[in-house]
């Protein structure tokens, strides 16, 4: 895993224009999705098929990015490039890394939503 992940708060309430309801329904949706975008990755990556796992990966980058986890996000768009490109052997570590910090990032928004 690359670099730690912290949630800025002021960046992203920054690019919603100051709006913490829109902040805290992006947080939930993240929250409720995370599971479901981890197994479609998973599952997309396990078949082999680099359409779905250029297509899971894009959408995980843009969830990460939302966050303002540029770090994973470049991890996510990584998986996307090489998938669009057909180069999807030897992904296993990427995949596990981008799941692991999709799952660190979930953990870091409970714990904001806890406090």
């Amino acid at each position: 895993m690359s670099q730690p992940f912290v949630l800025d708060r002021g960046l992203i309430l920054d690019r919603l224009g100051g709006d913490e309801e829109i902040l805290a329904m992006m947080i939930d949706m993240f929250l409720q999705d995370v599971d479901a975008n981890c197994a479609a990755l998973t599952a997309a990556h396990a078949a082999a098929d680099a359409a779905a796992l250029r297509r899971e990966a894009h959408t995980i980058k843009g969830l990460l990015s939302t966050m303002s986890d540029e770090a994973g996000a470049a991890e996510a768009l990584f998986i996307e490039q090489k998938a669009k490109a057909g180069e999807i052997a030897g992904l296993d570590a990427a995949v596990a890394g981008l799941l692991a910090r999709v799952r660190l990032v979930a953990t870091v928004l409970q714990q904001e939503t806890a406090a």
